[in-house]
């Protein structure tokens, strides 16, 4: 059986098509988001607004193993031309990979967990240095970190290194 071929927007449908995607990422339906921002990206590929909801309707759908999804948003955040939001949304993903690897509950998850959750925090204070006046978003995400850590006992550095860091590069 072939696949049909996708159907090109216009356009003159971006910003709409932008709106839809945030819609459906907060109706926790992150494919139809990753969706609608590769539609965005055929057409403007540099579309900064759609990379920044491609990077988070990836990590919308991390689970306990994505590598294939970390791998595909680590390739989105890579686009990210500017610097603090390159470093913000690499936050994003490690903290991300952390909260899914907790809801897992494997064996060992917490330490994994840990270490993706200290190279958010220092994404985090690296988009703290480089944010716009009067955006604190990254202080916030980097004080959600801290509050996870001191929640849960099992959020503790491990014998072994296992996480393996997120780069904008």
């Amino acid at each position: 059986m072939t696949m049909p071929e996708l159907k090109r927007i216009s356009p003159a449908a971006i910003p709409r098509s932008i709106e839809k995607a945030e819609r459906y990422r907060l109706i926790n339906q992150p494919w139809a988001a990753e969706s609608i921002c590769h539609d965005i990206l055929a057409v403007d590929p540099a579309n900064q607004r759609a990379l920044h909801d491609l990077v988070l309707a990836l990590t919308d759908q991390f689970s306990g193993e994505s590598a294939e999804l970390v791998k595909r948003a680590l390739e989105a955040l890579g686009k990210i031309t500017n610097a603090y939001e390159r470093a913000y949304y690499a936050g994003m993903i490690a903290e991300r990979r952390a909260t899914a690897k907790l809801a897992s509950g494997v064996p060992g998850a917490g330490f994994i967990a840990y270490e993706w959750l200290q190279e958010a925090m220092v994404h985090f204070t690296e988009a703290e240095k480089l944010r716009p006046a009067g955006n604190d978003d990254a202080l916030l995400r980097w004080n959600s970190c801290v509050r996870l850590i001191a929640a849960r006992t099992d959020l503790r550095p491990g014998p072994v290194h296992h996480a393996e860091h997120v780069t904008g590069e």
